[in-house]
């Protein structure tokens, strides 16, 4: 008699039950460490800057409506050997605006970085204009980069005599791929560190619990350890004390099968539905009533007869409204512990529409029957 292997033995109980055996079940999606954590010390610091605009084809501020453009453009001339106080500007190429950044982490002097620029006063358009230097600032109020360039408008606007016009995208912000070069670093070693801390972007206890057991597998001992839902420290080994970066990108490739909260998100401008995978419902029936209320007004016009001494022409109103509460539907019943998929394919069981499923999902959280987050936009 020939010995079976233990998956042959498997799948042969498994025919005799009447079963078809297609092996172990698929592992739940696995994700980076380095998509699912920030590391802490690693980000990005934002700019901003107030410059001007020049070379504008009369689409620029009105500088009489915008007094800060032509103290600007005054102060800028004077600083070139220009002095244009007691004299009235009547220009329209020239427009202030707002230049902001995102300086990237470990950004060296001299690197490049791209910046967007935006129109602070009535300028219509910056398409074919240049912005002239302009510091940016961090929050400390110290420059780290200084913009220049030529702007790469995002759209045009067109406008005729008569008052037609067209616009395509917004003509009043645009962007200079790198446009500014970076003249100061931000301070941060990772030499000599001790601990790394990564934070979770999206907290969850057992998210926190993974990456560290996954993390103490490759690792070695347990060096990393949960701190709360959103922060897991890991204690540098004595094999990567001068390699600090190297280990971070090591445990970055990690994978894991992030967890997540039973959600449901309703955006009820949009009529948007987003249901979470694990979206659980207990036994319930729904229906869904279809009342619609029309009102029609329909003016009518009533005169004096031919030849009548007295009388005056009005307008008498007349309403009409009609009630139609429309076909009734049958109830839909769910059993006990329905899954995401059950729960779409019934709520399309009953043919409503988005907007109507917002009230059907509220009135399922109101008895106590939907075990997930119900979250209104």
């Amino acid at each position: 008699m020939p010995v079976l292997s233990p998956t042959r033995l498997l799948a042969a109980l498994a025919l005799a039950a009447g079963l078809a055996f297609a092996g172990p079940p698929p592992a739940a999606a696995q994700s980076r460490i380095k998509d699912l954590v920030s590391i802490d010390g690693v980000r990005r610091n934002q700019l901003v800057g107030y410059g001007l605009v020049v070379g504008l084809n009369g689409s620029g501020d009105r500088l009489i409506n915008t007094p800060f453009t032509q103290q600007s453009l005054q102060g800028m001339l004077e600083r070139l050997g220009i002095n244009i106080r007691d004299e009235q500007l009547r220009t329209r190429n020239v427009a202030a605006v707002m230049v902001t950044a995102t300086l990237p982490p470990f950004a060296r002097r001299g690197t490049t970085i791209d910046v967007n620029v935006s129109t602070m006063g009535d300028a219509t358009s910056l398409l074919g204009g240049t912005l002239l230097v302009t510091p940016l600032m961090g929050a400390d109020g110290e420059a780290y980069a200084v913009a220049q360039g030529p702007l790469t408008a995002t759209g045009f606007s067109v406008q005729g005599q008569s008052g037609s016009s067209v616009t395509k995208g917004v003509p009043t912000a645009g962007r200079i791929a790198n446009g500014a070069i970076v003249e100061r670093e931000v301070q941060f070693s990772m030499e000599g560190m001790q601990t790394v801390r990564m934070a979770l972007r999206n907290p969850d206890f057992t998210t926190a619990i993974r990456i560290a057991d996954v993390v103490n597998r490759r690792l070695g001992g347990v060096p990393a350890r949960v701190v709360d839902l959103t922060t897991v420290d890991v204690t540098v080994p004595a094999a990567y004390r001068n390699q600090v970066a190297r280990m971070i990108g090591e445990v970055e490739q990690l994978t894991v099968a992030p967890d997540t909260l039973a959600r449901v998100v309703v955006d009820e401008r949009t009529g948007t539905i987003v249901i979470g995978e694990n979206v659980r419902i207990s036994r319930v029936a729904i229906t869904q009533g279809n009342l619609t209320v029309r009102v029609t007004e329909t003016p009518q016009v009533s005169q004096p007869q031919p030849f009548a001494s007295r009388g005056d022409t009005v307008v008498v109103p007349r309403t009409d409204i009609e009630v139609n509460e429309g076909e009734a539907r049958p109830f839909v019943e769910f059993g006990g512990n329905v899954s995401l998929q059950q729960l779409v394919t019934g709520l399309n069981a009953l043919g409503v529409a988005p907007r109507d499923v917002v009230a059907i999902l509220q009135a399922i959280k109101a008895a106590g029957a939907l075990h997930a987050d119900l979250e209104v936009l």
